[in-house]
């Protein structure tokens, strides 16, 4: 399961106005970033039939099963601060991060 704050759903509803023909947002991991792994979270059109979805106040999350054992238990969070805005991954799965919050790696897969 993953979580949204009420600040991440806010500014998910506020960036979907600007997407009208959007069905969702794909959250996805994948690699690269600093630290092996790093965070996607795109507006799409088309969710897929074998993608696990989440409602969560009018927004649809979609995550593929090859990135749900990275995602398991993750907060997705928002917030601003003097450099800007930006959402906020915390990740109970990452071992460790770099400073950017956006990069992540894993010792090892939880399996379902």
């Amino acid at each position: 399961m993953i979580h949204l704050s009420h600040a991440a759903i806010y500014e998910l509803n506020r960036l979907k106005a600007r997407h009208p023909n959007a069905t969702g947002v794909r959250l996805a991991v994948k690699p690269g970033g600093c630290a092996d792994l790093y965070y996607s979270l795109e507006f799409d059109q088309e969710i897929t039939p074998t993608e696990y979805a989440y409602q969560y106040e009018g927004i649809q999350i979609a995550i593929a099963p090859d990135s749900l054992n990275h995602l398991k238990g993750t907060t997705i969070d928002y917030s601003e601060d003097l450099m800007g805005g930006g959402f906020r991954f915390h990740n109970p799965n990452a071992t460790r991060s770099c400073d950017c919050g956006n990069s992540f790696a894993v010792t090892q897969l939880h399996e379902e």
